[in-house]
Protein backbone atom coordinates (compact mmCIF):
# COMPACT_ATOMS: atom_id res chain seq x y z
CA UNK A 1 0.00 0.00 0.00
CA UNK A 2 1.50 3.21 -0.84
CA UNK A 3 1.66 6.26 1.12
CA UNK A 4 -1.10 8.22 -0.64
CA UNK A 5 -3.33 5.62 -0.40
CA UNK A 6 -3.00 4.46 3.73
CA UNK A 7 -4.07 8.57 3.62
CA UNK A 8 -6.64 7.80 1.93
CA UNK A 9 -7.66 4.60 3.70
CA UNK A 10 -6.86 6.20 7.27
CA UNK A 11 -9.34 8.92 6.42
CA UNK A 12 -12.54 6.53 5.63
CA UNK A 13 -11.22 3.94 7.59
CA UNK A 14 -10.34 4.56 10.79
CA UNK A 15 -9.59 1.81 13.22
CA UNK A 16 -12.60 2.10 15.25
CA UNK A 17 -14.49 1.39 12.14
CA UNK A 18 -12.30 -1.83 11.53
CA UNK A 19 -12.73 -2.78 15.32
CA UNK A 20 -16.60 -2.83 15.18
CA UNK A 21 -16.32 -4.67 12.14
CA UNK A 22 -13.76 -7.17 13.93
CA UNK A 23 -16.32 -7.71 16.93
CA UNK A 24 -18.67 -8.69 14.64
CA UNK A 25 -17.24 -10.75 12.45
CA UNK A 26 -18.35 -14.40 11.94
CA UNK A 27 -15.20 -15.66 10.07
CA UNK A 28 -11.94 -14.26 11.13
CA UNK A 29 -10.44 -16.20 8.17
CA UNK A 30 -12.14 -13.69 5.76
CA UNK A 31 -12.33 -10.83 7.93
CA UNK A 32 -8.14 -11.25 8.00
CA UNK A 33 -8.37 -11.91 4.26
CA UNK A 34 -10.73 -8.82 3.28
CA UNK A 35 -8.83 -6.37 5.32
CA UNK A 36 -5.29 -7.57 5.60
CA UNK A 37 -3.87 -4.53 3.34
CA UNK A 38 -4.96 -2.42 6.25
CA UNK A 39 -3.83 -3.82 8.84
CA UNK A 40 -0.22 -4.10 7.34
CA UNK A 41 2.37 -2.57 10.12
CA UNK A 42 5.49 -0.65 9.05
CA UNK A 43 9.10 -2.10 10.90
CA UNK A 44 10.43 -0.01 12.98
CA UNK A 45 13.60 -0.05 10.93
CA UNK A 46 11.86 1.29 7.70
CA UNK A 47 9.41 4.04 10.06
CA UNK A 48 12.89 5.22 11.21
CA UNK A 49 14.75 5.00 8.02
CA UNK A 50 12.00 7.02 6.61
CA UNK A 51 11.34 9.46 9.07
CA UNK A 52 15.33 10.36 8.18
CA UNK A 53 14.44 10.38 4.82
CA UNK A 54 11.84 12.66 5.45
CA UNK A 55 13.68 15.02 8.22
CA UNK A 56 16.57 15.08 5.33
CA UNK A 57 18.92 13.48 8.62
CA UNK A 58 21.26 11.13 8.47
CA UNK A 59 20.87 8.17 10.50
CA UNK A 60 24.56 8.59 12.10
CA UNK A 61 23.31 11.82 13.16
CA UNK A 62 19.86 10.90 14.88
CA UNK A 63 22.08 7.60 16.21
CA UNK A 64 24.59 10.78 17.47
CA UNK A 65 22.15 13.01 18.64
CA UNK A 66 20.24 10.03 20.63
CA UNK A 67 23.30 9.00 22.86
CA UNK A 68 23.15 5.36 21.57
CA UNK A 69 26.37 3.66 20.61
CA UNK A 70 27.02 3.80 17.17
CA UNK A 71 27.45 0.37 16.29
CA UNK A 72 24.27 -0.18 18.07
CA UNK A 73 22.22 2.89 16.83
CA UNK A 74 23.19 1.48 13.36
CA UNK A 75 22.05 -2.70 14.01
CA UNK A 76 18.78 -0.76 14.77
CA UNK A 77 18.38 0.89 11.61
CA UNK A 78 19.32 -1.87 9.31
CA UNK A 79 16.86 -3.86 11.56
CA UNK A 80 19.88 -6.26 12.69
CA UNK A 81 18.98 -4.87 16.56
CA UNK A 82 15.20 -4.43 18.25
CA UNK A 83 15.29 -1.45 20.63
CA UNK A 84 14.60 -1.38 23.96
CA UNK A 85 11.61 1.12 24.93
CA UNK A 86 14.24 3.51 26.28
CA UNK A 87 16.96 3.30 22.91
CA UNK A 88 13.29 4.15 21.17
CA UNK A 89 13.01 7.18 23.57
CA UNK A 90 16.80 8.33 23.33
CA UNK A 91 15.65 8.00 19.58
CA UNK A 92 12.63 10.30 19.50
CA UNK A 93 15.12 12.97 21.58
CA UNK A 94 17.40 12.37 18.54
CA UNK A 95 14.67 12.94 16.18
CA UNK A 96 13.52 16.45 18.16
CA UNK A 97 10.13 14.96 18.18
CA UNK A 98 7.13 16.31 19.95
CA UNK A 99 4.90 14.18 21.99
CA UNK A 100 2.98 13.10 19.40
CA UNK A 101 5.72 11.96 17.30
CA UNK A 102 7.47 10.12 20.75
CA UNK A 103 4.08 8.36 21.29
CA UNK A 104 3.89 7.13 17.19
CA UNK A 105 7.55 5.86 17.58
CA UNK A 106 7.01 3.65 20.81
CA UNK A 107 3.73 2.68 19.01
CA UNK A 108 5.74 1.35 16.15
CA UNK A 109 8.11 -0.47 18.01
CA UNK A 110 5.50 -1.96 19.67
CA UNK A 111 6.67 -0.36 23.22
CA UNK A 112 4.26 1.34 26.04
CA UNK A 113 3.16 4.16 25.47
CA UNK A 114 4.49 7.13 27.99
CA UNK A 115 1.97 7.82 30.64
CA UNK A 116 1.83 10.73 32.58
CA UNK A 117 1.00 8.95 36.37
CA UNK A 118 4.65 6.98 35.85
CA UNK A 119 6.70 9.70 37.46
CA UNK A 120 9.84 8.54 35.07
CA UNK A 121 7.52 9.21 31.91
CA UNK A 122 5.69 12.36 33.81
CA UNK A 123 9.10 13.51 33.71
CA UNK A 124 10.23 12.65 30.16
CA UNK A 125 6.82 13.90 28.76
CA UNK A 126 7.49 17.35 30.75
CA UNK A 127 11.24 17.66 28.76
CA UNK A 128 9.48 16.55 24.95
CA UNK A 129 7.14 19.35 26.17
CA UNK A 130 10.01 22.03 26.86
CA UNK A 131 11.66 20.89 23.67
CA UNK A 132 14.40 19.47 25.61
CA UNK A 133 17.66 17.64 24.72
CA UNK A 134 19.13 14.36 25.73
CA UNK A 135 21.46 16.00 28.08
CA UNK A 136 19.25 17.95 29.86
CA UNK A 137 16.97 15.00 29.96
CA UNK A 138 19.38 12.80 31.39
CA UNK A 139 20.20 15.51 34.28
CA UNK A 140 17.05 16.04 35.12
CA UNK A 141 16.22 12.61 35.37
CA UNK A 142 19.40 12.17 37.94
CA UNK A 143 18.28 15.35 39.83
CA UNK A 144 15.37 13.48 40.42
CA UNK A 145 16.79 9.85 41.46
CA UNK A 146 15.56 8.04 38.55
CA UNK A 147 17.19 6.03 35.71
CA UNK A 148 18.67 7.90 32.97
CA UNK A 149 17.61 6.71 29.51
CA UNK A 150 19.59 4.10 28.51
CA UNK A 151 20.07 2.79 31.96
CA UNK A 152 16.91 0.63 32.01
CA UNK A 153 16.10 -1.35 35.19
CA UNK A 154 14.70 -4.82 35.67
CA UNK A 155 13.46 -4.99 38.63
Amino acid sequence: MTDRERDEFNTRYSSTMLLRKLKTTRNIRNFVRKHEAYMETITFDAYIRDLCAHRGALPAHIIAASGIDRVFGHQIFSGVRRPSRDKVLQLAFGFELDYDGVQQLLKVARKSALHPKIKRDAVIIYMINQEMDLEYAQRMLVELSLPRLGEERHD
